[in-house]
Formats: structure tokens, sequence, C-alpha cells
């Protein structure tokens, strides 16, 4: 359906593409991966067209056709929602408004006087007009537009919700070629859920940019990366593209060093014989030996982590801010009736629950930003709240430059360490010497997050905070948070985000919360949920919980005990003192098993980098998803090292 063929691209020294080539067949479901800038957009330009290589060819099958939903700030005009949808080529609406003003009495408001009743409705027939017409409104609902909705004027809503209604139109339209850039930022995530699923009966192609881990799990087939200025392309979804990335890694290391110990042993026949007669022509075979070799390039390395570490708030009571007997309603809608709820210093809390169900509205309350019909919102000593939403931009002064506005901060940081954070969220260059005014929406978002990640409270309630950010800058925001030593409350439809940070799941439906006392692991081993995504809006669409586990969540296997009424303070502290022990014990099961993992991983990379283990392609395959199977050890085993030495020394805070 489409290939390049030895396409080459640069803008002045800056080599994005060199000779690379890349081809999508009928039915490929592709992510497209690489760092911020290594030409994700420019590849998509040069595939439409927008932009010429500089050398090779991009060759589409005759007919094919492509459809293309950009990242932000699709066109707007007069049109409906529906019409919008419905506008599969640039005449069509113009026949959909003339055969409605026919039908509703009134032809000469949207028809020339020439065109005949008989005529335009059999135009509109030929062109399947009302099934065209019924899908869009189908598509649109999917999307999370009512009924109510799909007549209104489209420049009357917000920007993500007009890009929903392009998406639609693509949809309705279906190419041959779907390529979406970030498709996700857009949608809630009920409407994530049925977008993931209905691309996967998708009868065309799909090619995808997306920071989102979890829908590239659960869509693509293949992931192609933007490495060296090669498109180098892996099998599977994007954690297996990370298994074989890291073999290939591990396997090109292994040939580079192979390499440059015999380049650096050529070289030094060179140095110590050139100036001998009798060996000169020997020390020039040598030279010419080693000009002659085509180099191979050490891997391409992750990036790297921020290079500082983060201001730490200063520390709060044990009891950091609680709700009790609130009641909250929006009108007549009733959202609360007497909820509870307290956040205790240390946590990382995750809500979840289905759309409506208020997590953002408990979010504000437990921010201030609304404030309880009835009832008492309390803060504990010491504390000091920072929220952080889409509106939290307000704050930023559109006067300013980036970088002034990242320096006014009572940090005490220097002017390198916050473009190493502006970097770390796609601020860099000249880019961080942009005015506020002018930034997008997206980018006064990251730039809002680098100003609270340098001044921190010790309280933070973020909503969605990964939107708008790539992967790069989503690991760099998680990293920052594990450095935090405050507390934590958040909504995310990012499941690697989710499992990365939280430590505690609340789940909010019908008025009602309920905690799991455990990661985001331990609560979806509970609630039995048909997959990560699908738990995220459990007790909605996509999944439900079970209702033992609802009324009666068990304490996670590795909590902190809570003791029982009329037990007495003997009672208490011998159940902690035995608590103590046993999490000391696991502690040190924990480092023990870790040790022994990292021992067998670095036992295997040293296997991967014989050369002769590639002789044996079998074996080096063995290796190679020995080596991933023990990552996945690793990673586990850490986590739950971690968890336990954090509920160690908070029971020894007491």
């Amino acid at each position: 359906m489409l290939t390049l063929h030895g396409v080459s691209k640069s803008y002045g020294d800056r080599v994005l593409f060199a000779d690379a080539s890349l081809q999508v067949n009928t039915g490929d479901r592709i992510g497209l991966v690489g760092p911020n800038g290594a030409g994700k957009s420019t590849l998509f330009g040069l595939i439409l067209n927008e932009e010429p290589a500089d050398e090779g060819r991009i060759v589409r099958d005759r007919g094919a056709t492509i459809g293309f939903l950009p990242q932000e700030s699709a066109p707007v005009g007069d049109e409906t929602v529906v019409e919008i949808a419905c506008k599969i080529s640039p005449d069509f609406v113009a026949l959909m408004r003339k055969v409605k003003a026919w039908d509703a009495g009134h032809p000469t408001e949207a028809a020339h006087p020439e065109d005949l009743h008989d005529d335009v409705h059999e135009r509109f027939h030929e062109q399947n007009g009302y099934m065209v017409e019924a899908k869009a409104k189908q598509l649109l609902a999917g999307l999370g537009f009512k009924p109510e909705h799909f007549d209104r004027p489209a420049k009357e809503l917000s920007g993500g919700w007009v890009m929903r209604a392009h998406l639609a139109r693509l949809l309705v339209q279906e190419p041959d070629l779907l390529m979406l850039d970030e498709p996700t930022n857009h949608l809630d995530l009920e409407s994530l859920l049925w977008f993931q699923q209905y691309l996967q009966g998708y009868p065309g192609a799909i090619l995808v940019i997306s920071h989102d881990r979890e829908f590239l799990n659960e869509l693509v087939t293949a992931i192609v990366e933007i490495r060296n200025r090669k498109l180098v392309r892996f099998t599977g979804n994007y954690d297996r593209y990370l298994q074989q990335r890291d073999a290939a890694d591990a396997q090109q290391l292994a040939a580079f060093k192979t390499q440059q110990k015999e380049i650096a042993h050529l070289q030094a026949f060179v140095d110590r014989f050139k100036a001998k007669a009798s060996k000169a022509s020997q020390a020039q075979s040598k030279l010419k030996q080693i000009e002659r070799i085509e180099r191979i390039e050490a891997p391409a390395s992750e990036g790297k982590k921020v290079g500082f570490r983060f201001p730490q708030p200063i520390r709060s009571g044990q009891r950091v801010v609680w709700l009790a007997g609130v009641h909250f309603a929006y009108g007549n809608t009733s959202v609360y009736r007497g909820v509870d709820l307290e956040v205790e210093r240390g946590e990382r809390i995750v809500l979840v629950g289905p759309n409506g169900a208020g997590k953002s509205t408990l979010l504000k309350l437990l921010a201030d930003k609304l404030q309880p019909q009835r009832g008492e919102r309390g803060l504990g000593h010491n504390v000091s709240v920072g929220y952080y939403s889409q509106y939290r931009v307000d704050m930023l002064k559109p006067e300013r430059t980036v970088l002034a506005e990242a320096l006014d901060t009572e940090a005490k940081v220097t002017e390198q360490q916050v473009r190493t954070l502006l970097g770390s969220f796609l601020f860099s260059g000249d880019s961080v010497f942009k005015k506020v005014d002018v930034l997008s929406g997206g980018e006064k978002s990251r730039l809002a997050l680098v100003k609270l990640l340098l001044s921190p409270p010790n309280l933070l309630l973020m909503d969605e905070p990964t939107t708008h950010l790539d992967m790069g800058s989503i690991d760099a925001l998680v990293d920052a948070l594990k450095q935090f030593e405050g507390t934590l409350v958040f909504i995310s439809h990012d499941v690697h985000f989710i499992r990365s940070l939280a430590n505690k799941v609340l789940h909010v439906a019908n008025g009602v919360l309920t905690p799991y006392l455990g990661d985001y692991a331990f609560y979806l081993q509970k609630t039995k949920a048909e997959s990560a995504r699908a738990a995220l809006t459990a007790g909605g669409v996509g999944g439900k919980v079970a209702p033992k586990e609802a009324k009666e969540p068990k304490p996670a296997k590795d909590a902190a005990p809570v003791a029982k009424p009329g037990g007495g303070a003997g009672a208490i502290d011998r159940e902690k003192q035995k608590q103590h022990r046993k999490l000391q014990q696991q502690v040190q099961k924990l480092e023990q098993q870790i040790e022994s993992a990292e021992q067998r991983k670095a036992a295997l990379q040293k296997q991967l980098e014989d050369p002769a283990l590639w002789n044996d392609a079998e074996r080096a395959d063995e290796v190679q998803k020995d080596l991933a199977g023990v990552g996945s050890v690793l990673a586990q085993l850490t986590a739950q090292w971690e968890q336990a030495a954090v509920q160690l020394e908070a029971l020894a805070r007491g």
C-alpha cells in the first residue's frame, strides 16, 4: 500500500533520515516511536506530500486513500458537529444541507432554485447519504457526543471536542491508511476504550504516533522506531518492542565493542611500525584496512535522566487532609452525600472509576477549589497544597519568556538546572525564549508542570498530568514524583504512570469511596478487571468491581495493620512489633532475591557480548528471552522492595 525507498531528509546540518525504508501493507497496525525531535511528524509530512524528501521515493498503491488526524488544531468553519463528521468529500455537506432543506419544506434556504427535489435526493442516495449520516452519528456517540450536540455549531465547542468530530470524520471516510498523531490526547477514558476497540476491527492499515503505552499494547502489531536516522521495524506490541530493542542494543553493543577492539589492535600496529622502513608498507596496509571498515555505531541511548534532585517540601503532619460528612451537588444532581475520606502522609493515591462518578470533583474538594454544601474539609499540620489541572495555566505570566517564567521560583536552582528540566519537558534550544502568550495549550500545561516540580508543596493533587507529554517527558515526571517526599493524590488514564507511582487505589462510583490498600496490581487482582485500562473505569463501561470486594475491601498483604477496636495500647504495640519483624524479614529476603537476579542479569549480558554466541541463532534467542524474563522479575522484585521499605519506614516512624 505504501513504500518508502531509501528516503533521506535533512534540515541544514541536521540529518533526520538517511537511506530510510518502510513498507506498510493492508491490515498493518504500526506504532511510530522515537525521542522528541527524531522526525516522527516530519515522516508524516513526507508521506502526506506536505514536503519533499531530499532523496529516495515514496510510493503509494494507485487509488489508495490516506486519512490524517493532526495532534492539535483541526480546522472548523460554520459546520455543525454532524456535518464535520459527514464531510467525506468537499461537496457532500452542501448536498446534505440541500436534502435537509427540501425535507424540512424550505428548499430556498440552502438550495439554488435550479436544484430540483428529485435530482438532489437522487444524488444524495447515490452517495449513500443516509447511511453516511447514520454511521457518523454512531461514531460521534462512541466518541462521547450526545444526540443534542449533533446539530450544534462546532465552533462553539472546545478544541478537544472539535478534534473528536474530525476523528469521527476520518472513521466515516474509512481511508486505506489511517495516520493518527496522538489521537488519545482529547479522549476521556470511556471514549478511549471505545475508540481502541473500534480500531482493533478497522479494515485498513493504521500508522499511529502515541505516548500511551497501554493504547499501543492493545492496538499495534508492530513498532517502527526512528533509530540512527533509519526506520527499524519490530514485531509485536510496545512491551514486546522494549524487549527486542534491549536485546538488539545488547547485540549491537557487543558488535561495537568487538569492532573497536579490532580497530584499536590495527591502529596500535600502525602507530608502532609506521616509522620503520621495513614495516612501513605493512603499516600502510593496516591503515587502509582501518579506513575500509564500515563502522558500527554504539547503541542509541534512551535519553538522559533529569540531572538534578528535585527540591523537597517541608514535612507535614501524619494526617494530611480529610473530608468528614461532606455533601456536594451540582444543582439538583447529587455527587456526594456524607462522604468521609482521610489522606495520610506519604500516600500516593490514584482515583479510579467511571466517567461522571465525581473523581475530579473529589480532587477539587480536597484542593478547596469547591466548597462542600455540608460537612467539613480539613488540613493537617504544616500542609501546603498544590493543585495541578488544565486551569493552572492561568497562573502563568503571558509577557514572560518560558525560561523567565520557570526561573520565577523559590527553589535554589541554577539556570542550567532549570534548562535541563525544561529540556525534559520539550523546551530546548531557542524555544525557552518563546513568550508564554504564544505557547499552545499543551506547552502551557508542560510549563506549569515544570514550575510545580521546581517548588512543590507537600500535598500534590494532580488531574491528568500526563496529557500533552511524550514518553520521555512522562518518564521524567515519574522520576520526579518518585523522588517527591510529600503526599500525592492523582487522576490518570496512563496505566504506566499509575503502575509506577500509586501505592493505594481509591475507587469512586455512585458517591461511594472504596479504598484498596495496595498498588495497582493489587487492585487489578481484587477487581478481576478485563484489562489494566478497563479497570480505570471500573463500575462503568469496560469493567466491574466484584461486589464482595467493593463492600468489604481487604487490606493488601503487605499493608500496615489496622488496630481493632477494644484491643488496648498493649495489643497495638505487640501487633506493631510483629508487623515490624515481618516487614524486616520481607525486605531482607527481597534484597537477597534482587541481588541474585542482578547477578543473573549481568551473566546473561556478558554472554550476549560474546561474538561467538551469535553463530548459534537458537542459543542467542534463548539468552535474549532469559534476559527479558530476568529483567521483568527484577522490576517486580524492586517494586515490591520499594513498597515494603516504605511501609517499614512508616511503621518505624509510628
